[in-house]
């Protein structure tokens, strides 16, 4: 497996490449969402051995699709192709961390957690609970 390749993404890849991508939906990447998605890599278990380097990686990534006409179907591709199914909710949850974080959800980070549902197929009441516990999290 090739680290350069980007059609084969590490299952943290595919989790960071979508923490990118919502906080980048709106054009506007804030310090809280950058320092959120580094708190996650920092401190989850799922990215106990992942290489720090990998978050430049996918934010090159992420961005170059953006630029494309299909990019996101591109990104939802490649993220269906390589995080295992057992762990779309955690994607989801994650996402819904990252577009909290700053205390406002632009409509272009809402519209992009619903891509994310329906490309993941996030069950409605899974998801649900998974944005109430984020907004529970980002309470001021």
């Amino acid at each position: 497996m090739s680290r350069t390749d980007p059609k084969v993404l590490s299952t943290q890849d595919c989790l960071v490449a979508t923490m990118i991508a919502v906080s980048a939906s709106d054009a506007n990447i804030r310090t809280a969402e950058l320092m959120k998605i580094q708190a996650a890599v920092n401190h989850l278990p799922i990215f106990a051995d992942y290489d720090i380097d990998g978050m430049k990686r996918m934010s090159e990534l992420v961005f170059e699709l953006f630029e494309q006409e299909d990019g996101l179907d591109a990104l939802f591709g490649l993220i269906r192709a390589n995080l295992p199914e057992r762990l779309y909710e955690t994607a989801y949850a994650l996402a819904c961390d990252v577009a909290a974080a700053d205390g406002t959800l632009a409509e272009t980070e809402l519209r992009l957690l619903e891509e994310i549902r329906y490309e993941l197929n996030i069950d409605r009441l899974h998801a649900a609970a998974i944005e109430r516990g984020a907004r529970a999290r980002h309470m001021t």
